[in-house]
């Protein structure tokens, strides 16, 4: 049962580490010359250490496996959660009708 939780904690710290990159090359890529690049390497990197991880924990017991994939979903929806843009108030939203005034 140890096993279980530490290879769900495992899950968790790629995930964070995983999805948490990616936000973070959204960031930088945006304001690059090159986004491409940015996405790729970040891709890459990303897709190596969480494979390598996946591998790692779960050894040969699918039980791990499955326990670690499910951590990595839960920190998926953390970081979406922590990363999600605020919504704007009314004062900063566009009027309707355009900016024309009518008479």
């Amino acid at each position: 049962m140890i096993d279980l939780l530490l290879a769900m904690t495992f899950g968790e710290l790629l995930g964070t580490l995983y999805f948490g990159g990616l936000w973070w090359t959204v960031k930088k890529a945006v304001a690059s010359v090159s986004p491409a690049s940015w996405f790729i390497f970040s891709l890459l990197l990303r897709l190596v250490f969480t494979l390598c991880g996946f591998y790692f924990v779960a050894g040969d017991d699918w039980r791990k496996l499955l326990a670690c994939l499910l951590g990595f979903i839960t920190a998926r929806a953390i970081v979406i959660r922590l990363t999600r843009l605020k919504p704007l108030s009314p004062d900063y939203l566009p009027h309707a009708g355009g900016g024309a005034a009518q008479s």
